[in-house]
């Protein structure tokens, strides 16, 4: 009974101190956002919890913004930001100094709706472009990766079919922007794409990296379609694995 007993302490003991060596990823949303944003959540929750012992991360998801703190942030690996923005000018700040400081992010969809976020101007040069319009409703569109080298799409069939989404056209666009490094981008033969809003035509980025900072935006993110690709849930489980290495 005793050797019993040692064996199951020095189980936990090993269990325990695997859980803390892992890096942790906190990932932010909001349940009170449009219903398609919500789901999207919820799936990515999932997603990301299913992945997080084989891949050996710590996650975390919250909806409380006041964890968007200095201490808190102290303790985290990478930052994923699912459906929504920071609420206050110190969650705001606290995530600008985490990042000019070397931090990670993975944001997605909505949080690149930056029309309105003309009061925190820092964000919208780090995000590298400026949502313009967007197509509606939500469609499947085929996808191109711009750099097949690149950690994210390394291994990735040249073009593949994304899941339905709500698609976001950009001005200024990331693409024109010298320190963003486009990854993935909308493919020409979609165009027109939408049905009530439609976008016509152009450079449309869908997954970046602005090099001056470890980040990285994904356009998808919109409902409960998002991860029943294998081939985008794969480019999504290489944007976590890339943040993490890069720390």
């Amino acid at each position: 009974m005793k050797k019993l007993i040692v064996c199951l302490l020095i189980l936990f003991s090993t269990v325990a101190a695997s859980a803390a060596s892992n890096p942790k990823v906190l990932a932010f949303y909001a349940v009170n956002v449009e219903p398609d944003h919500s789901r999207f959540a919820q799936d990515a929750i999932r997603f990301f919890t299913a992945h997080a012992r084989q891949d050996h991360y710590t996650f975390v998801p919250t909806t409380n913004w006041d964890d968007l703190n200095d201490a808190n942030l102290a303790g985290c690996a990478v930052v994923i930001w699912l459906n929504d923005e920071p609420h206050t000018p110190q969650q705001e700040q606290a995530f600008q100094k985490y990042m000019t400081n070397g931090g990670a992010w993975l944001g997605f969809h909505a949080v690149g709706y930056t029309e309105k976020k003309t009061d925190w101007p820092w964000y919208q040069s780090f995000l590298g472009g400026i949502w313009d319009n967007n197509s509606w409703p939500p469609i499947p569109a085929d996808l191109v990766i711009s750099d097949p080298n690149h950690p994210v799409t390394r291994g990735l069939p040249h073009s593949f079919e994304s899941p339905a989404n709500e698609w976001y056209s950009w001005d200024p666009n990331p693409a024109a922007n010298k320190k963003v490094k486009v990854l993935v981008t909308l493919a020409p033969s979609n165009f027109p794409i939408g049905l009530k809003d439609v976008l016509t035509s152009g450079t449309i980025p869908v997954v970046w990296t602005n090099t001056q900072y470890k980040m990285l935006y994904i356009n998808m993110g919109h409902g409960d379609k998002i991860f029943t690709s294998p081939i985008q849930n794969r480019l999504i489980e290489n944007g976590l694995l890339w943040l993490l290495s890069e720390r």
